[in-house]
């Protein structure tokens, strides 16, 4: 018998609004509620609602949680001030990563990690085998609702639900507020390649009333709910990796383009085999692809430069802000560069492609 999946707080209330479902890394969560396109595109023009619960919060305390967070992530959290967000990377002994993540520090001695749902339990009992004595780590997900408010309209909407000024609040950094009486943390960060917030609620029973509150002071600004359907074409387009996708164990940092995201300045897990494949040179290199005609290229078709395969697809949409097929893959480096003529194999196909910059679409 296939095993139960887990549904987010919030489910009544997404099939109260039509939610299609679907799937994903153990959970049953919103698909689409009206289209992805719909969707899509109010992220891109106005705003979309996401409910996220599904992500994992990873809890580091004590006198040794810098030590803690330095040790096992690839950016240099001493960068870090009370208040802000870093982007970083959890990678093995060899240099694969583990998992991307988000590390809030609320101070010196408390972070709090944001990680995949896939890997909560997974990076969980990582972080904790590295904890040093005066460091504790809690997983704290089953405690949290997670939303993410994200496009051009998302500040004002929440700024009109907070008694704060949030457009003064910049990128990557954080504010701990109350909506009507809930206290939430509102991380300016998100997954879209828009401007937005992660909205972290630690009462899941307040979670429908949450969701409804942002839905309802967004109605004027044209707010729509939105799947995971749409958060999927939207990271794309933004270049922005999947785990099981761009990036997994036996994919390192430089391969995926995140090189900017390991500062080999401190001691990590995985800082030697990454110092090694720098000075060596990386196999493979993830790239862009633009796909001519209508074919939409799937994880794992081959892709071809003549008749030679050279690599294969990640992921793949049709790109609503561009008007065309776009897609990811690896390559072998020497067919990465931008210009590159190559071919993907689809439904028993070879179908004209080219290498081209990323992200394919960045906000203005």
């Amino acid at each position: 018998m296939p095993e139960e999946p887990r549904r987010s707080p919030l489910h009544g209330a997404h099939r109260a609004l039509g939610a299609r479902f679907t799937r994903f890394a153990g959970w049953e969560m919103p698909l689409w509620y009206s289209s992805i396109r719909e969707e899509h595109e109010a992220v891109r023009h106005r705003a979309g609602l996401f409910d996220v619960s599904h992500m994992g919060e990873i809890e580091i305390e004590g006198p040794a949680a810098l030590e803690l967070v330095l040790g096992v992530a690839t950016n240099d959290a001493r960068r870090l001030r009370d208040g802000r967000v870093q982007y970083s990377l959890l990678c093995s002994p060899q240099g694969g990563i583990l998992d991307d993540v988000t590390v809030h520090r609320l101070s010196g001695e408390r972070f709090f990690l944001c990680v995949n749902a896939a890997n909560t339990e997974r990076d969980f009992a990582w972080i904790r085998r590295h904890a040093p004595r005066d460091a504790e780590v809690r997983d704290a997900s089953a405690e949290f609702v997670q939303l993410a408010l994200q496009g051009p309209a998302a500040t004002e909407i929440l700024s009109s639900s907070v008694p704060l000024d949030l457009r003064s609040v910049g990128r990557f950094a954080f504010v701990e507020a109350r909506i009507l009486d809930m206290p939430v943390l509102l991380a300016r960060t998100g997954y879209t390649g828009e401007d937005g917030w992660e909205i972290y609620l630690r009462a899941p029973g307040l979670g429908e009333r949450l969701w409804a509150a942002l839905l309802d002071a967004g109605r004027s600004w044209g707010l729509v709910p939105a799947g995971l359907g749409a958060r999927d074409t939207l990271r794309i387009e933004a270049a922005l990796p999947l785990y099981g996708h761009e990036i997994d164990e036996s994919t390192t940092p430089w391969e995926a383009g995140l090189g900017r995201f390991v500062d080999l300045g401190h001691a990590f897990v995985g800082r030697e085999a990454l110092e090694r494949q720098l000075r060596e040179g990386v196999p493979r290199r993830l790239v862009g692809l633009e796909v001519r005609g209508n074919a939409l290229a799937r994880p794992g078709n081959e892709i071809f430069a003549g008749e030679r395969a050279v690599g294969h697809v990640t992921s793949g949409t049709f790109s609503y802000s561009l008007g065309k097929p776009v897609a990811l893959g690896y390559v072998r480096p020497e067919f990465a560069e931008a210009g590159r003529p190559l071919a993907i194999g689809i439904r028993g196909r070879r179908v004209a492609a080219e290498v081209v910059p990323l992200p394919f679409y960045r906000r203005r």
